[in-house]
């Protein structure tokens, strides 16, 4: 095994969870750097090194990488105050941060280098999201050219779901208690793709040196629009309610409304990033060994509160991973 210590960064999230459990099943030892230990709790029932850590401070970055063999950032927020080319918030979190951990990891004689983009991220997009999106993708692709010389990969998925996410949960969840979904944006064009097989192709690129240097879009295997999702997302909770989708300049209305309250369930940039439609321009890559699951097949299930399959689940072969020390308790 090449990379046999894989540090995480922003682990402790949705995609996070999935990923440390698959690393754990190929035998990988896992560290993953978070801001508060409260935030990584349900990481703990894993033999994970868990270790407090400003990631945005230089020092306790480097602190926190040295040792490993790779690092995989995974950090990535999707609202911000609007500004131009995009807010501080995005600027912090996807241009900023990747500059960092690129620098980190030279500091360290870390070579390989996973990145978490976003499909469509283009830095001169068509919102303040896929254009800080697109600048971190160049913080990276620096980062592989001389004299640095990491071996990078980056990942362009399109929305992704799963049984913690907060995408169909949010439409079923609204769809419980109002009885009619006025809908920005209906006809937007989305290819969602199961967090499992996001984590996948991840760890099956980790090790192939064919995946170096390459830039992979990751997509579900069917389009739909938006409001196909949000009717699914109703039947399939057991609260089916009316969708009427609005005229853009409604939408805009209802995203800058929204935009007055914290955790805005749409804001004007999100509509600018649906201005695009989320599906990639070919099946998923083969070097990646990932077959998409259907939406249908795995959402089914948890959105009408039933457990998932284990196939399906966040877990690990506890036989392939020997069980190491307590996380870590201590920052750095």
């Amino acid at each position: 095994m090449q990379y046999e210590t894989v540090a995480v960064i922003g682990g402790s999230g949705f995609i996070g969870e999935y990923l440390i459990a698959q690393l754990l099943s190929a035998g990988h030892q896992v560290r993953v750097a978070v801001s508060q230990h409260a935030h990584a709790r349900h990481l703990q029932k894993w033999p994970v090194t868990v270790t407090q850590c400003d990631v945005h401070d230089p020092v306790q970055l480097t602190s926190f990488l040295e040792g490993a063999d790779a690092a995989v950032n995974l950090v990535g927020i999707l609202q911000d105050k609007r500004a131009q080319p995009y807010g501080p918030g995005f600027k912090h979190a996807h241009v900023d941060l990747p500059a960092k951990i690129v620098n980190a990891c030279v500091a360290t004689d870390i070579r390989r280098l996973l990145h978490m983009s976003a499909l469509g991220a283009d830095s001169f997009g068509t919102s303040m999201y896929l254009r800080s999106k697109g600048d971190g993708e160049k913080a990276v692709t620096a980062g592989s050219l001389p004299p640095a010389h990491l071996l990078t990969t980056i990942f362009r998925p399109s929305v992704v779901f799963g049984p913690k996410d907060k995408f169909l949960n949010t439409f079923a969840s609204m769809q419980k208690f109002i009885p009619v979904i006025p809908l920005a944006c209906a006809q937007a064009k989305f290819q969602p793709i199961f967090v499992g097989d996001v984590a996948r192709a991840m760890v099956n690129a980790l090790e192939n040196d064919a995946t170096i240097g390459h830039a992979y879009e990751l997509g579900g295997p069917r389009i739909y629009t938006l409001e196909e999702v949000v009717r699914f997302a109703g039947t399939a909770s057991g609260h089916p309610r009316t969708v009427i989708g609005l005229p853009l300049w409604a939408a805009r209305m209802q995203g800058a409304i929204f935009e007055c309250v914290p955790n805005a369930p749409i804001t004007r940039d999100n509509i600018d990033s649906m201005s695009v439609d989320s599906v990639t321009r070919g099946p998923i890559d083969p070097v990646l060994g990932v077959v998409p699951v259907s939406m249908e097949v795995v959402a089914g299930e948890y959105l009408k509160g039933r457990p998932v399959s284990k196939s399906f689940a966040a877990e690990f072969d506890s036989t392939v991973v020997p069980v190491g020390a307590p996380a870590d308790q201590q920052a750095p």
